[in-house]
């Protein structure tokens, strides 16, 4: 298997020619998932004791399997968070997986965990936090978020003897991720939710649900954990009244902005996120709007020294690692995972050739696409803005239009291959959706789209 021969040549050359020929493939196939048993009558068992050969298992990917997955980075994928990466962080994805770098310690990835911190330099920039902050690069916004609460939790415990065999407890809204109380069940902690009737929360409100607590209840409160950007509606938190609460409660403060922290750059929105300076932890997911291809989130903490207390992992055959040669910065002590590949080589990879500038102007193109497609809606008589737009997210409904038909509409518009976007929830509402990423997207692609709700 590792012999290095013709057929591993040809091989290689096939697969760098599909790459390529992908790469520069603006408008992909915007393919369908098929039912799993129909996916196995075409291709049949793959997995056999000798083998089906590279060639024939590559055609198969190449003719039948891709086909039944959904790019993400189509100019006309404006459903959940789509993503866009840049063509230099795909290729340097390749050259990333390549290169074998294991990235959990400098002594073995130094160089990629170099590229990796050239990166996270940039993202806690955005953030204002302090200049001991800084962070690590995770395998998305699920992984950041459970890192920051372990450490947040691991340092409520530090504080008192008294807290160290309860079950803590952390205060949220019901506008944020689905992921925060997926979280919270794998520490065993427990969850109150904010109803903000899907709007942001305010400090007010925090106060408000601190206050209605049971002083027992007060007494496990470990975490706040705010949005800097809901998946649903692009709505952000009012992070410096909240802020103020949690410092005043001595409470670890989480800002959740794993879609909207590509905003962070943009400066016509910058604003809407004062307060996050004051945070105690942040989850920015570079595979959405920062144009990395998946996976790579990220946490940030502002004391990288709570994070460390948290994850550090101890064995005695890591004891090299204490070595004088061996020394620098160890992403493995800031997150769960021990075992990691250096994914945040692609992101440095495509910054160092682009520049930041780019990356605001791109990020800037989605919200500009969001508040044109908001006023072509307003200018069309089929359709009616529910909310105004926020970030890259527009809600516009269908007048007079079931759930049904939204579904419907959906379905058809995927399986001819046009484009994918889905309806969602809003207060209790079917309603349409946009989410604005990829800045070649057009506004022929937001005028077509709304022309096929007709």
């Amino acid at each position: 298997m590792h012999t290095i021969d013709m057929d591993l040549v040809e091989m290689t050359l096939d697969v760098m020619k599909y790459t390529i020929d992908r790469i520069s493939n603006v408008t992909p196939e915007l393919g369908s998932p098929k039912k799993e048993d129909e996916l196995l009558r075409i291709v049949g068992e793959t997995i056999t004791p000798n083998g089906i050969g590279g060639e024939n298992a590559f055609k198969l990917f190449k003719d039948v399997l891709v086909k039944a997955c959904v790019p993400i980075d189509h100019p006309r994928h404006l459903a959940f968070v789509p993503a866009a990466p840049t063509r230099a962080a795909i290729m340097f994805d390749l050259v990333t997986s390549a290169s074998s770098i294991h990235g959990a310690y400098w002594m073995e990835g130094a160089g990629g965990i170099f590229c990796e911190n050239q990166a996270m330099k940039w993202l806690v920039s955005l953030t204002g936090l302090p200049d001991t902050a800084f962070g690590v690069f995770t395998s998305g916004g699920t992984a950041a978020n459970l890192s920051a609460m372990v450490a947040a939790r691991e340092e409520w415990r530090r504080r008192s003897s008294d807290n160290v065999s309860v079950r803590g407890l952390l205060l949220t809204s019901d506008g944020a991720h689905s992921s925060v109380q997926a979280m919270a069940k794998v520490i065993d902690a427990d969850v109150v939710m904010i109803d903000n009737d899907d709007e942001r929360i305010t400090g007010a409100e925090l106060r408000r649900a601190i206050d209605e607590l049971e002083e027992k209840d007060r007494k496990r409160l470990f975490a706040v954990v705010a949005t800097g950007g809901t998946t649903n509606a692009g709505i952000i938190d009012e992070l410096d009244s909240i802020a103020d609460v949690c410092e005043k409660e001595n409470v670890w403060f989480h800002v959740d902005c794993a879609y909207g922290g590509g905003a962070l750059a943009a400066n016509s929105v910058r604003h809407l996120f004062n307060g996050i300076e004051k945070a105690d932890s942040i989850t920015i997911d570079p595979h959405k709007w920062l144009f990395s291809p998946y996976d790579c989130g990220a946490v940030i903490y502002k004391n990288l020294e709570h994070a460390k207390n948290a994850h550090s992992q101890k064995g005695a055959y890591l004891e090299i690692f204490k070595d004088e040669g061996a020394q620098g910065f160890n992403p493995a002590d800031y997150q769960i995972q021990l075992t990691r590949r250096v994914r945040g080589m692609p992101l440095w990879f495509s910054l160092a050739m682009h520049g930041t500038n780019k990356y605001k102007q791109a990020i800037e193109r989605g919200i500009e696409l969001a508040k044109i497609a908001e006023q072509k809606v307003k200018d069309s008589d089929h359709v009616e803005v529910v909310r105004p737009s926020s970030l890259s997210v527009v809600l516009f409904r269908r007048k007079d239009w079931t759930p049904d038909q939204y579904k419907d509409w959906t379905y058809k518009n995927h399986n001819s291959g046009f484009a994918l976007v889905t309806p969602t929830k809003w207060k209790k509402e079917t309603v349409a959706r946009f989410c604005f990423i990829n800045p070649d997207t057009t506004e022929d692609d937001i005028d077509e789209i709304l022309e096929s709700m007709k």
